[in-house]
Formats: C-alpha cells, structure tokens, sequence
C-alpha cells in the first residue's frame, strides 16, 4: 500500500512512537509518504529524528501561492465537494477554541495534500491526534482525497471533545485507534454508537531489537529515572517533593527532558536542596536513554493525566519495575505488585511511600519484577505487530 501520513509538528522529541510505527509499516513493504503542518521548533538531538526531517514533505513550508493554488484546483475540480467541505470547515470552527480562520488554513492544508495525494495515488491517509493533523485528513477525504483513519493518544483530545469535534472525526474516518482500552472507552462516549465498532485499539509498539540484551540490576544506591515533557500534566513537582519527603535519602533521581516548567522546577529542587540528588539532563537520544535506563534500578512515571506512555514500554523492555500513577491506560500494562508500584495520581505521600517501597525492595526481587514486565511489553507492544494490525485495517 501507498499510505499517507499526516501530522501537524514532525519529528518531535516526545513523538518517537509515531516514527517506529512509519518504520514498521515500511519494513513490511508499505510505501509512507509523510506530510506534517509545520516542522519543529525543538532542537532534535536524535539521529533518526533528524533523519525524518528529511522524508517529510511541509505544508505550510509551501506557500501562500501554493496552498492557493491547491484550493482554486479543488473549486475548479468539485465545486460541490468543495463547498461541502467548507460547510464542515465551518461547523467544526464554531465549535473549536481556536475559531473559524485557522479551520479555514486546515482547509486549504487539506486541499494541498488531497491532491498530493491524487498524484502519487495513495490509498489511505492516517493522522495521529484528533487534532488539527485529524481535521485536514477528514477535509481532505471530503474533498475527494482517499479514506482516512486516525490515532487518538489523549489526553489533550478527551480535554477538549467537543471543541475538537471528536465525534465528527470518528463518524467520517474508515475507523480510528486508539492506544488503550481506556482510550477507546473515551472515544466511544464522544461518538454516535452506531460508529462504536469502528473503533479499534492499536498499541504503540517498541522495537524487541533494541532492546535484546539487558544490564543486570546493580548494586549500591538506588537510581531512578523521569522521562517526559516538563509540563503540568507530567507531575514533576508532585515528585519532587515525594523525594524530599521520602525516608530514604539514597535514591537519586534522574529528570530526562525539557520544557515551559524547567524553571519552577529548578526552583524547588533548590528548595527542597535536592540538587545532589536529582539531575537534570534536558532533552536527549534514544541511545542516551537507553544508557539511562541501564545505569537505573527502575522508572517512575508520576503524571497526573497520560495516554499509554512509551518511556514506561521502554523501561519495562529493559526489565526495569516502573513506580507510575493509576491513570488512563497505564494500569493496562503495569500491574500492581508484579511489574511496579501504582499509586493514586498527585498523591504525593502515596508516591514517597513507593519510593521508600522501591529503595527497600531487595535487587533479586526487583530483577523479577523487571522480568515480568519485560515479557509482558514484548507480548502487547510489538510495533511490527501492532503495525500489521494497522496495516490490516487499512487494507479492510
């Protein structure tokens, strides 16, 4: 098959997921052809993120004349189509926060990848986010380009349902994904029942390959590493301060990323003076991440909201127990007392309790607790797997 993506920032730091599920579709003999809004304004210190810069084709990189151009081929090509589109347009502008002129620059990014997907005959167009990468893939099928599909992650899109017109997207696409069976969940109560069996749940996959040989657990202080966006829904602070009030003062912590809340955080490790116990790293590689995780005894995931986080599939695929919060799809894959700890989100004396339980968790037991959840992340998550259900999809 010939399929589309399209996306709005791409590559992006926190995005790997999308580019592994590209990677698969490709090694099973797919043709992908990426189209995203805009590039990043990250700095992109992955190799194969940097790489990606150079397969993606940019929409608005194209120009005014350009998309235009694409929307008076469109009027001249379907008149009704056209208008039909522009009538969606409208109604999702009203609903959305965002207002009726930027869907209407959704609309003319949408008649630019309908016809560049006419030309190069592709079969099936599929975004990730029911955002506006969503909305250009629905108007784009509107306007005559191929039946779309796309992936719901959350929690930004179950945030706002109604000002994404969810249900809107969910009823036009061939089918939608989502990451978990909570997400699905989700999904269904923002749609028209009758377009319920049309929503699948695809896991994001990790690559086995990688992750082929594993450190054994070592001995000494406990280490535990962070990964994510420094942003309120991440919960940083929350962990923070359930390291300064944890008993065990021979954890050190590891942040790895970057973002709008790097300052506050600063702040309160300076506070708390934690700043021999937790290191900030910024954004790095997979490599770099990878390293991190070896040199780990296990991975704390704090967040306060999430959809199925891939550092968790990654730290589990490294046979590292994971401390995370009860939410969303996490509890799909955790399990309480076999893989990790769960704990009640922004429960701060529940976190330092995990943290205490962790640092006195003997290394034999963690290294089983690693284990299981090393084979249950191979058993779910397969990105090959997962893509072929993908793939089958498209192809149905």
């Amino acid at each position: 098959m010939k399929i589309a993506y399209i996306l709005n920032t791409y590559p992006q730091p926190s995005q790997s997921f999308i580019r592994r599920e590209i990677r698969a579709l490709e090694a099973a003999g797919h043709e992908v052809l990426r189209f995203a809004m805009r590039a990043t304004t990250d700095t992109l210190v992955d190799p194969q993120d940097k790489a990606e810069v150079g397969k993606t084709e940019y929409v608005l990189a194209q120009g005014v004349g350009a998309l235009a151009a694409a929307v008076w081929q469109m009027v001249r090509k379907d008149t009704a189509a056209f208008f039909a589109a522009v009538q969606a347009t409208w109604k999702m502008g009203r609903a959305s926060n965002v207002g009726v002129l930027r869907h209407l620059i959704y609309l003319a990014e949408a008649c630019y990848v309908a016809g560049r997907c006419e030309a190069d005959t592709l079969s099936h167009a599929h975004a990730h986010f029911g955002t506006n990468a969503a909305a250009v893939a629905m108007l784009a099928h509107l306007l005559g380009g191929p039946e779309y599909s796309f992936t719901v992650h959350g929690p930004e899109e179950f945030d706002s349902p109604l000002a994404l017109s969810l249900g809107t997207k969910v009823h036009h696409a061939a089918f939608t994904i989502a990451i978990s069976q909570f997400g699905r969940s989700q999904l269904c109560r923002w749609s028209d029942p009758d377009d319920w069996d049309r929503i699948e749940v695809v896991h994001c996959g990790i690559e086995p390959d990688r992750f082929d040989q594993t450190e054994p657990l070592k001995k000494g202080p406990r280490r535990i590493v962070a990964i994510g966006r420094f942003v309120e829904q991440k919960g940083q602070l929350a962990l923070i301060d359930a390291v300064a009030q944890a008993t065990s003062k021979d954890i050190h912590l590891t942040l790895i990323g970057n973002g709008e809340m790097r300052g506050q955080i600063e702040a309160l490790i300076a506070s708390h003076r934690l700043a021999d116990r937790i290191t900030l790293t910024g954004w790095v590689d997979e490599t770099r991440i990878r390293a991190e995780l070896d040199a780990a005894h296990g991975l704390i995931m704090p967040s306060f909201a999430e959809g199925l986080p891939m550092v968790v599939m990654e730290a589990m695929a490294a046979a590292r127990p994971v401390i995370a919060t009860y939410v969303a799809g996490t509890p799909e894959l955790v399990l309480n007392g076999k893989t990790g700890w769960l704990v009640p989100a922004g429960d701060v004396h529940a976190l330092a309790q995990a943290i205490d339980d962790f640092a006195a968790t003997p290394l034999s037991k963690l290294s089983k607790m690693g284990e299981a959840g090393r084979a249950r992340v191979f058993e779910r998550h397969h990105a090959g797997k997962e893509a072929a259900k993908l793939a089958d999809l498209m192809r149905r």
